[in-house]
């Protein structure tokens, strides 16, 4: 009776294991898609909005602002988060153009540098908010139109042919 009642309770305990595993496969892997869907749709999300318009986020931080007055500080901060949203605008235009430099001598590098600059037009950009995060920190949101970002496509691309 013992030997039986022992059979019994292993077969039973390697199909709870059998089932605690397969369950904790399950969710894992769900738990993996989950997150890079996600993921995927916030990166997404943060570039284009629901009627297909391009959109840029700027930020900036409040006491760094050169200003003694903490309401002035506020006003500097709103503004340079204005101009960041703006320079991310004209990225996902126009692009970036980037300056990389090393030096190697000897078989070492001795330095090695990496300059980012974008250039360019921004009109008929949208303010969609303006809004503090956290305590010391401003952020703001602007959409293009996709009309307007193909107009600014084609004036670029004119003037490049221009200057060749």
């Amino acid at each position: 009776m013992t030997t039986i009642f022992s059979q019994q309770l292993s077969n039973g305990l390697s199909k709870a294991k059998g089932f605690i595993s397969i369950s904790l496969l399950a969710v894992l892997a769900s738990g993996c898609a989950t997150t890079s869907d996600q993921y995927s749709d916030a990166l997404v999300d943060n570039m284009i909005n629901k009627q297909e318009n391009i959109m840029a986020t700027g930020y900036a931080v409040i006491s760094v602002q050169p200003h003694d007055n903490p309401a002035q500080q506020r006003l500097l901060s709103i503004r340079a988060s204005k101009l960041d949203a703006y320079r991310s605008l004209m990225e996902q235009v126009y692009g970036q153009y980037l300056d990389a430099n090393t030096t190697v001598a000897e078989m070492i590098v001795e330095s090695d540098a990496f300059k980012a600059r974008v250039q360019g037009v921004i009109y008929g950009a949208q303010l969609e908010s303006i809004s503090p995060v956290g305590d010391d920190t401003y952020e703001t949101t602007l959409t293009l139109n996709r009309d307007i970002v193909d107009d600014l496509r084609v004036l670029y691309l004119e003037q490049m042919a221009e200057g060749a």
